[in-house]
């Protein structure tokens, strides 16, 4: 979970999240979108699918990214159990 946590803890990691919520991009397609190199947006885009929060796909000479709403899902649930109040006997 601290891959995950890492890689949350960026304002470019999570807006490439947030461009990728309306489909699958290449990086190249991704890089246009930002201001810095297209190394550093791969770097980004690494430690992403490091934390399994995307995933690639190869198709020819592109890799096409795509989000993985299964880890999104399994840590909403681990935030969740943080807000069952227990009862008291």
């Amino acid at each position: 979970m601290n891959a995950l946590f890492k890689a949350l803890n960026d304002t470019t990691r999570r807006e490439i999240l947030e461009i990728l919520r309306d489909g699958d991009l290449t990086a190249g397609e991704i890089a246009d979108r930002f201001h810095i190199s297209k190394p550093s947006i791969s770097h980004h885009l690494d430690l992403l699918r490091q934390a399994e929060l995307v995933t690639s796909v190869k198709e020819g000479q592109f890799i096409y990214y795509s989000l993985n709403t299964t880890v999104m899902d399994e840590m909403l649930k681990w935030f969740i159990q943080f807000t069952k109040t227990k009862k008291k006997s």
